[in-house]
């Protein structure tokens, strides 16, 4: 197939320069290259993109934000806490099942939110009153821009300020399934050059299981300065949560979910905290009215401490890992032999550091304690050209240096220590990697177009990868992952009609997985994987009052050498598809947002052979009523309307068939909330 696509691509980047040639011949005015905006201030040409804005997310009637995400076509989620307001749920994109989080980049108003470690991006400590946007980036073409990590996908988070509005304040409740209990406050205030906003919520539930309770609290704040050549600024958010962890539900040949208590804990003593705090500061200034220069830092530190209990063995992790980064970069719209263009170039800069002290209970003596620490420097370029009206070709490159320490003291004296285990041997690593795109997009006419790219990424191992869980000796050595992109398209904009579609192919060497269980449990290089697809998004408005969404995806992982030469990569649906409609019913006193999404079929984690029973399909059907009088507002939602049960994790046996240990799913929930505006 890779022979056949490349062709493909080349045809369709040739027809486009074609056309864009003969265009060339008919107009003169070169209109301004339209890109949507970011921290750095543009889109990538000849990606698939999506923005959710801050009303789909605020009728959305899904209780996460993880949940609003799976509606696009290629994202896929997952969960082993029981999906209780999203929390530690992962993101998916393009097919990555276990290693997810590392391949999927999430950044919070254009900087890094995934850190350096195995444990995602945690969505649900992000307000979501506080987001004003949603960028997705698909393919491995961010990585340009925004290095490491960026593979499968770019999630841009962009946040509220209180620039030129008015001062208000908003305060809502809800109360739900499981006694959950939310309160959310939020207010703004401007006065002449400067602006504050500040958002904060906080969610209390008992969960789904025996011992998933989530105690949790989240708060963002913004001040800014604004004048007519820049501004100034300076965010802050922390978050605090501590959440009960009930382990998976064995089942076996003689056995099943059907018959065993889905609600009951593993581990009833099991638990995970984490808190965390971001600091970003930084200025803007427009040299001249076509050149931008932004330079900006952060700084931001992560807590953890996680306690297990299983047949007897506790075990215990504590850690903190912080990272430091500057960030300066500017953005040039200059035109170039008479053509608009917009050059974007910049040095990223980041410096993290895990400390992880590995023992049996947490007051006790740590047997393991890991300390390593990763700095990169990174410069990158991309420019966009509009070559004639109707094109734009955008071409970008970065190289990144890395350097990697690591090293392991182990005591072997200290109360749990296995008496098989030994010390790690230090780590001490240089390496540079480069990551490329180049795209086009030709506009037949205002209500057509088609685009295309091809890129190159790469990343590098997270920490868990390089410690591994075993007892066995920890080898810190993984290769850097890379892989190669190559995806066409097509735009279609038609009245009330909105289309995007797009294939692609993924060529992945070095493919880094983390298999935490037995007989393995360490970190390894996969043999070389593809992942091959289709996305569709359409949009249909039937009316002013009435609109329509789906989405339609085909994801294909497989292994292309090895022993698993053609076996499904684990834990990717090969089909999944939503659909939804909204409707302002009664103007804004009453509008209902009805959603169905449906996931394929799945093999579970741990089955690279493809020889256990696979997660099976399901599809779920979320409702919400709300509106607002005046300065009131209220809502009601339902998830899962058919209380369906599922699971959408699963750790397949290494040995036995018909074994495996599943992560129950909530059936039928509900959630009521109310608040006002002043």
């Amino acid at each position: 197939m890779g022979t056949t696509f490349t062709r493909i691509l080349s045809v369709a980047l040739a027809l486009a320069c074609l056309f864009a040639v003969s265009a060339s011949a008919q107009q003169t005015v070169l209109p301004q290259i339209n890109v949507t905006s970011s921290r750095l201030g543009g889109g990538i040409t000849g990606a698939s993109t999506t923005v959710i804005t801050a009303e789909d997310i605020a009728r959305s009637p899904g209780e996460s934000l993880q949940s609003l995400l799976a509606r696009e076509p290629g994202i896929q989620t997952w969960s082993i806490y029981g999906g209780v307001n999203g929390a530690g749920t992962i993101v998916d994109m393009r097919g990555f099942g276990a290693t997810a989080a590392s391949n999927t980049l999430v950044l919070l108003n254009g900087r890094r939110l995934t850190d350096i470690d195995l444990a995602g991006v945690d969505f649900s400590a992000i307000p979501r009153d506080s987001i004003e946007r949603i960028e997705i980036t698909r393919g491995n073409s961010g990585a340009v821009l925004y290095g490491d990590g960026a593979v499968g996908g770019v999630i841009n988070i962009i946040t509220k300020t209180g620039v030129a509005k008015p001062p208000s304040a908003r305060i809502e409740g809800g109360f739900g399934t499981f006694m959950q209990r939310e309160v959310a406050v939020s207010a703004n205030k401007s006065s002449g050059p400067y602006a504050a906003s500040f958002f904060t919520n906080s969610v209390n539930s008992d969960g789904y299981r025996v011992n998933n309770a989530l105690r949790q609290i989240n708060g963002t704040g913004d001040l800014r300065y604004t004048a007519d050549q820049g501004s100034a600024y300076f965010n802050i958010a922390a978050d605090d949560q501590h959440i009960g962890l009930p382990g998976a539900r064995l089942v076996t040949v003689t056995s099943s979910l059907v018959a065993t208590d889905r609600t009951g804990a593993t581990t009833p003593d099991a638990f995970a905290e984490k808190r965390g705090i971001n600091t970003t500061m930084g200025f803007t200034r427009m040299v001249t009215p076509d050149f931008e220069v932004i330079v900006d830092g952060s700084y931001r530190e992560k807590r953890q401490r996680a306690f297990s209990s299983l047949s007897g063995s506790d075990s215990s992790d504590k850690r903190t890992l912080s990272t430091a980064s500057f960030t300066p970069r500017f953005i040039s719209q200059r035109s170039l032999f008479g053509l608009p263009s917009k050059v974007i170039a910049g040095l990223d800069f980041y410096d993290a550091s895990l400390q992880s002290d590995r023992s049996r209970q947490l007051s006790e003596a740590s047997y393991h304690r890991y300390d390593l620490t990763q700095q990169s420097i990174g410069l990158y370029l991309q420019q966009t050209l509009g070559i004639v009206p109707s094109t734009d070709v955008s071409w970008g490159a970065r190289i990144q240096s890395n350097k990697v320490s690591a090293k392991d003291r182990f005591d072997a004296n200290a109360p749990g220590a296995d008496p098989f285990d030994s010390q790690a041997s230090p780590l001490d690593l240089k390496e540079s990697k480069y990551a490329a795109h180049l795209g086009i997009e030709h506009r037949f006419s205002d209500a057509f177009a088609v685009f295309g790219r091809v890129a190159r990424s790469f990343r590098t191992p997270t920490v868990d990868e390089r410690i591994g869980v075993s007892a066995s000796p920890v080898d810190f050595k993984l290769r850097t992952q890379t892989s190669q992109d190559k995806e066409i398209g097509v735009r279609v904009h038609a009245g009330k009609f909105d289309l995007q579609s797009s294939i692609y192919e993924m060529l992945l060497t070095d493919e880094i997985l983390f298999i935490p269980f037995p007989p393995i449990g360490a970190n390894i290089n996969l043999d070389p994987t593809r992942r091959t697809g289709f996305e569709n998004l359409v949009t249909y408005r039937v009316s002013d009052s009435v609109r329509l969404k789906g989405g339609l995806a085909f994801t294909r992982a497989v292994f292309r050498e090895g022993a698993n030469s053609g076996h499904d990569v684990p834990l990717v649906s090969r089909w999944t598809g939503s659909t939804g409609v909204s409707w302002d019913v009664w103007q804004k006193w009453m509008v209902a947002d009805v959603t169905a999404r449906f996931v394929g079929p799945r093999r579970m984690d741990n089955d690279q052979p493809n020889t256990q029973p696979l997660i099976g399909a399901h599809t779920l059907v979320d409702m919400r009523l709300g509106g607002e009088i005046e300065k009131f507002f209220w809502s009601f939602a339902v998830q899962n309307i058919f209380d369906v049960a599922y699971f959408d994790y699963a750790v397949a046996s290494a040995s036995t068939a018909g074994r495996y240990n599943a992560y129950p799913m909530p059936g039928r929930v509900f959630m009521v909330r109310a608040g006002a505006t002043y």
